[in-house]
């Protein structure tokens, strides 16, 4: 399984950006993905998740309104949204695979990860 998210960049406080997730080697639409970040000095957290079918999403309080996640399983393409970005919002964004198609945040119920990408987001 190999996901490999790319969108990130320096941005403006206000500004919006889209990040995008391409996965490969297996069977994407069966299960959920979500997105984590990381930002410098911190632990990862738990930014944003989907189900196998896009029904279902789960935010984080620090995000809820401003951020969407989506999904394309006909490209094996998830994307993450972000409008209306702050400063805190600067950190390594990744993605990841779930072990089901049920959304968690709990980065121990992804059990694939793809490399991150990077932006910040200038005040």
């Amino acid at each position: 399984v190999q996901l490999q998210a790319s969108g990130g960049g320096l941005v403006q406080a206000g500004d919006s950006l889209r990040l995008s997730c391409a996965a490969s080697g297996r069977t994407f639409s069966s299960y959920a993905m979500g997105w984590f970040r990381q930002a410098p000095g911190k632990e990862r957290e738990f930014v944003a998740t989907i189900s196998w079918n896009g029904i279902n999403t789960y935010y984080a309080d620090s995000v809820k309104g401003r951020f969407t996640i989506s999904r394309d399983n006909a490209k094996n393409m998830v994307y993450l949204q972000m409008n209306s970005l702050k400063p805190e919002d600067t950190a390594v964004y990744s993605c990841a695979g779930g072990r089901d198609g049920r959304i968690t945040t709990l980065s121990s119920g992804y059990p694939y990860w793809g490399q991150g990408t990077e932006f910040t987001v200038s005040s």
